[in-house]
């Protein structure tokens, strides 16, 4: 198809090689030989007056002209793949699609669990890809990787799409129930001289969870674990004198199926909003409308 004299065609082999910045990747992603592929890059220079992609040692690297065209040629294939898959009546009974999601274990144990649940009841060819989050979370949902995000606040503010919040919760100590048979409540020193448990989500993340201490209490917390699931907190901090801080809604649940016992944090702390990410395109397509509304819905459920 063309337009304005443009092949159309052209803008999927250009995606790929912005993303790859090689010729021969770009040929085995796109399935076709590497002189048609060069020939279409060769097309490409043409059209746009500008190399695109140069030789810079053994890498090729984008023009400045490259580089602005990234984000709006990826945004109009994305948007073009949603259209080709909208149909003239939604039926969420006669769905057979599939979306990929991107969270926590924390988010995908509290909402996206009751919501795959609540989705075979109402939507059953609704498949769902749920992942943990990738170590470049914008990187990643601005490729078209990702159709559905569910993060905290830091992380949501850095992307310019759709988004809504969708909960808050506070954070909690837990300890070992023998432990902390007799506690009742910690001080900051207390809390401080204890070993700890961490979670971390990506460097980015942990650091600032460690450095809030510092310039309010002139001390760290003493990390003497971490982890990178929520999930696996309270196991680890059983038949220890540890504590780990974490979220009051996952703690609770893990509560009534662990040994340990929650305790006020003696602190007070900004509370964790995530919030539900979705690109732009899907803005308007009801099968991924229906997808964030059985989301929302599992959140008005929460205590």
């Amino acid at each position: 198809m063309r337009l304005d004299r443009f092949d159309l065609n052209l803008l999927v082999v250009l995606d790929v090689l912005l993303e790859e910045r090689n010729v021969t990747r770009a040929s085995e992603r796109l399935c076709i030989g590497q002189s048609a592929t060069s020939a279409a890059l060769s097309r490409l220079r043409a059209y746009f007056e500008d190399p695109l992609l140069v030789q810079v040692g053994r890498k090729m690297q984008p023009t400045p002209l490259a580089q602005n065209l990234v984000a709006p040629v990826r945004d109009v294939l994305m948007r073009a793949r949603a259209a080709v898959s909208l149909r003239p009546v939604f039926d969420p009974a006669e769905i057979d699609r599939a979306f990929t999601i991107a969270a926590s274990d924390y988010a995908t144990s509290l909402l996206l669990a009751p919501t795959v649940s609540s989705l075979a009841r109402t939507a059953p060819g609704m498949r769902l890809e749920i992942g943990s989050l990738p170590e470049d979370i914008k990187l990643e949902f601005e490729r078209g990787a990702i159709d559905l995000l569910i993060i905290p606040e830091q992380y949501a503010s850095q992307i310019k799409h759709p988004q809504t919040e969708i909960l808050q919760d506070e954070h909690v100590c837990m300890m070992c129930e023998n432990e902390a048979e007799k506690i009742e409540s910690l001080t900051m020193d207390e809390y401080l001289d204890r070993g700890h448990v961490a979670v971390k989500l990506g460097d980015e993340a942990s650091l600032a969870f460690e450095e809030w201490f510092l310039p309010r209490f002139g001390r760290q917390r003493r990390v003497e674990c971490t982890i990178d699931q929520f999930s696996l907190a309270a196991a680890l901090v059983a038949g220890t004198s540890r504590l780990v801080t974490l979220h009051r809604r996952l703690a609770v649940r893990m509560a009534e199926v662990h040994p340990v016992k929650l305790i006020p944090a003696p602190f007070d702390m900004h509370p964790l909003r995530e919030f539900m990410v979705w690109p732009h395109y899907l803005d308007e397509d009801p099968a991924h409308r229906w997808l964030r509304q059985a989301v929302l819905s599992v959140c008005e459920t929460l205590p």
